[in-house]
């Protein structure tokens, strides 16, 4: 039986209940309650037991219930209502091929939209899963480009011993919600990327997010050789070759996918240094179909990209040997036309640092005129990480800025949650939250009103927690008396801290555990106890992270702790949203300044949760005194081990002192006033700035819009833009080496300067054959430190004020002194206009006395 054809047999749909398989094909339903509950209420029990998989779900209900439910007034009206909904948004203008507003191309490696849709590993999926939510919200013409994994990431299983075991079950295709993308003709795309020993062919399928079409490419076919099937295979698996490979295909095979659908975006946004091959694809692109030169090409691509850093952890930013990239290079080049030592110098620091590899956050940052970090703190890691990029940039002009994570809110709050945001906040909190009258209502919310809502999440979170453990026990075939334990384990009524993350080893999982008969008296407290729900997963490779994982559930294995503290394995989209939810305190304890932003912090926020965190990531702008818990300054440590030492007993004594007291402060009834009056901040500080829709209008305002007038710019008239650039370039390369500049001399005795004095700043710049029209001499100056280097940049542009021939000229700027204080100036020469500013390694010349 070796040529067995499959067919799958599903319920015949009434013809009322038609739009639910619309609907089911469309992840729009998954963050619009509404449309869940419709799901739910045709079987609430199989809606769980299938994992809140609609297709899987619809294909096991019984055809009786089908045609009963197609007779029922209320639920056709129901569907009615969600159908309304959905059009409308559908409906509205969006990105259509060929029509309105040029698009954006948002290339990831991962997506995390829903439990569902395996296609995700953690924190950087989810923040892209709500990146193209919020982008459907607001009708933004973006379309994004992913693999499509067979397998996806692990599935996480503990032994008996407490040790991280890995797994990776199959993703069922025809149970996922993807149809075959096809090209304006009709007729199904594929694509094929050269790599050393043949060509891999991939599909590509379509998977709807809203507006969204994800396009995700699948090489698991049998034209394929095995090893080269198995690329989409598992999401982060494999060798350094399979990794390497993985990224060809997304970012060539990916551009690829595009063009063959007729969509040709003026934007690529790269989150994280997976997608920066993609860059190769849009040069070869433009050569071919636009016949720029490679020059101009190149010019328009890096003029016109986004790129993402997500971590400031080195581990984290991705970098292949050069034995290993130059034959996948040289395989390549039929497609990009690029040689292979052209692409590794992209990879690569001009000073030579790590010769033996090129860098593919470097690649990124270099093929992007718009580069950022993911929260304010990470942006100036970022800048100081990679500043030898641009050696002879300042650390705060070092050209890599900072879009701050938001979450998509209606994905993460909780039914009730948002019911009572529509009672109290309006209609349009999901959409435009940070409006002073959404916010400003948070505070009409009755107390009574929102702790009875609070206390039913907790009670959800309680109730599926037992559930997971009871599951997790009996695929250990633990004995009964544990089986019984499970059922009472946690209690409905307990103070509740949540923490869950990726057990990287700098998130100090453990941190409490470093004084572990400290934590236990916490936990045991008769007036006041205290109850831990942990989940999350190790890097598969990551064996002190597993490490962390076996202590913690070695001490939860204690028996005067079973039931205030437990560990739920393979964490998940869903078991997130019940944490989120329904703990009362979200922990956070990263080793700062390690953790680039965070967002599973926001979305406990939004739902009411406290933050108690390190001020890392996100938390330095979303903390105040009135809606959370600061554990430390901000200080940093060189010795790791008198760091958590000291982060320690810092989180003990706010729990001790502030946290426990606080919760069960009951004197004016049965509700902790205090405590609600910090949800309701927590709340207000969420939905004012920590959400993906004002995230998605930062990026259009400082870089999808921009780009796209810089794209139109530089392509119009034959690309005649694009073409002077690279003239510009040319002679900026061959003339720079002879621009001088002196260094400057003042018109005023500077010992005896006060406020409100003005000086006159002279240097004399050699433009070395470079017309005066084409560079900007400017004052640099700011305040200065104790070594007299200035710390803080300000700039102000010279004018020219003699011509003193030979391409020697003069100039001259006045400066008021407006504050007291030590500073320091200098001058320095760059080209003129803002087309330079992100050039790497970039056009500087500084004052000197040679």
């Amino acid at each position: 039986m070796n040529e067995v054809k499959l067919f799958t047999v599903a319920p015949a749909m009434p013809e009322p209940l038609a739009f639910l398989e619309t609907l089911a094909h469309n992840l729009w339903w998954c963050w619009n309650s509404d449309a869940v509950e419709l799901f739910r209420r045709i079987s609430p029990e199989r809606w769980r037991e299938t994992e809140h998989n609609p297709l899987d779900f619809l294909s096991s209900i019984p055809q009786a219930r089908l045609e009963a439910l197609a007779t029922n007034e209320g639920f056709v009206n129901h569907l009615a209502s969600v159908k309304t909904r959905y059009e409308d948004m559908i409906g509205k203008a969006g990105y259509q091929r060929g029509q309105g507003r040029p698009c954006v191309a948002y290339f990831s490696l991962e997506y995390g939209i829903h439990e569902s849709v395996r296609m995700y590993s953690g924190g950087l999926g989810a923040l892209a899963g709500d990146h193209l939510k919020a982008a459907s919200d607001l009708g933004l013409p973006l379309v994004a480009v992913g693999l499509m994994y067979r397998q996806g990431y692990f599935q996480q299983y503990l032994n008996k011993d407490g040790w991280q075991q890995e797994f990776y079950p199959d993703n069922e295709i025809h149970l996922m919600p993807l149809t075959q993308a096809q090209d304006p003709d009709g007729r199904p795309v594929q694509v094929s990327v050269p790599l050393p020993g043949g060509r891999v062919h991939a599909v590509v399928w379509t998977l709807q997010v809203g507006r969204v079409p994800v396009y995700l490419l699948d090489s698991n076919l049998q034209e394929n050789p095995p090893e080269f099937r198995g690329i989409t295979g598992r999401l982060y698996g494999g060798d350094r070759q399979f990794r390497l490979r993985q990224e060809l295909l997304l970012g060539i095979g990916g551009f690829q996918a595009l063009v063959a659908l007729g969509i040709e975006p003026n934007v690529c946004h790269m989150n994280e240094g997976h997608a920066a091959f993609l860059s190769l694809a849009r040069i070869a692109h433009l050569v071919g179909k636009h016949h720029l030169s490679h020059e101009a090409a190149i010019e328009v691509v890096s003029r016109t990209g986004v790129f993402t850093t997500h971590t400031p952890v080195p581990a984290g930013n991705e970098c292949f040997d050069i034995g290993l990239l130059r034959p996948h290079l040289d395989a390549v080049q039929p497609v990009t036309g690029l040689s292979a030592d052209q692409i590794v110098r992209w990879g690569q620091a001009s000073d030579g640092r790590n010769g033996h590899e090129a860098s593919m956050t470097i690649l990124g940052l270099r093929m992007a005129h718009s580069s950022n970090g993911v929260s304010e703190l990470h942006g100036a890691v970022a800048r100081n990480m990679w500043q030898h990029l641009w050696p002879d940039h300042p650390g705060d002009e070092v050209p890599i800025g900072h879009v701050t994570n938001g979450v998509h809110v209606p994905s993460w709050i909780s039914p009730d949650t948002a019911t009572l945001f529509n009672r109290y906040l309006g209609d349009d909190w999901r959409t435009h939250p940070s409006e002073r009258r959404c916010l400003a209502s948070i505070g009409h919310i009755p107390d009574e009103e929102l702790w009875r809502i609070h206390e039913l999440n907790r009670s959800r979170l309680v109730r599926r927690a037992r559930e997971l453990l009871d599951h997790q026990l009996r695929a250990r075939n633990s004995p009964r008396s544990e089986l019984a334990q499970a059922k009472t384990v946690l209690d409905h009524d307990v103070l509740t801290i949540g923490f869950a993350r990726r057990f990287a080893t700098y998130k100090r999982a453990t941190l409490l555990l470093r004084d572990a008969e400290r934590l236990e008296a916490l936990l045991t407290n008769d007036e006041r106890p205290v109850q831990l729900v942990f989940a999350g997963k190790a890097h598969p490779a990551d064996n002190e992270g597993k490490e962390f994982i076996r202590r913690l559930v070695e001490f939860a294995r204690r028996p005067n702790l079973r039931r205030r503290i437990v560990f739920l394995e393979n964490y998940d989209i869903g078991i997130a949203r019940y944490l989120v939810q329904g703990c009362d305190v979200w922990l956070n304890t990263p080793r700062r300044p390690l953790e680039a932003s965070g967002t599973s912090g926001m979305k406990a926020a939004v739902n009411g949760v406290l933050n108690c965190s390190v001020l890392d990531g996100w938390w330095c702008e979303g903390y105040s005194a009135d809606c959370g818990w600061a554990i430390g300054s901000g200080e940093e440590y060189d010795d790791p081990e008198y760091h958590d030492m000291v982060d320690s007993q810092a989180l003990f004594n706010i729990l001790e002192n502030e946290i426990v007291p606080m919760f069960y402060d009951r004197e004016a009834g049965d509700l902790p006033m205090r405590w609600l009056g910090m949800m309701k901040a927590s709340v207000k500080m969420a939905l004012g700035f920590f959400t993906s829709h004002r995230m998605l209008e930062e990026y259009d305002i400082k870089f999808y819009s921009p780009a796209c007038e810089t794209y139109n710019r530089l392509m119009n008239d034959g690309a005649a833009e694009a073409n002077r650039l690279v003239t510009q370039r040319k002679r900026l390369s061959e003339l720079w080496p002879r621009v001088t500049c002196s260094i400057p001399e003042t018109d005023h005795e500077m010992s005896t300067l006060h406020v409100g004095d003005r000086f006159g700043v002279t240097t004399e710049a050699n433009l070395g054959g470079l017309k005066p029209e084409e560079v900007d001499v400017e004052v640099y100056y700011g305040p200065v430190n104790s070594e007299n280097r200035i710390v803080e940049s300000h700039v102000e542009q010279m004018d020219m004020v003699e011509d003193r021939g030979h391409g020697r000229f003069v100039y001259r700027r006045q400066l008021e002194c407006r504050r007291t204080g030590r500073y320091g100036f200098t001058a320095r020469v760059i080209p003129h206009g803002p087309d330079w500013r992100c050039v790497m390694p970039g056009f500087m010349r500084w004052a000197d006395g040679a």
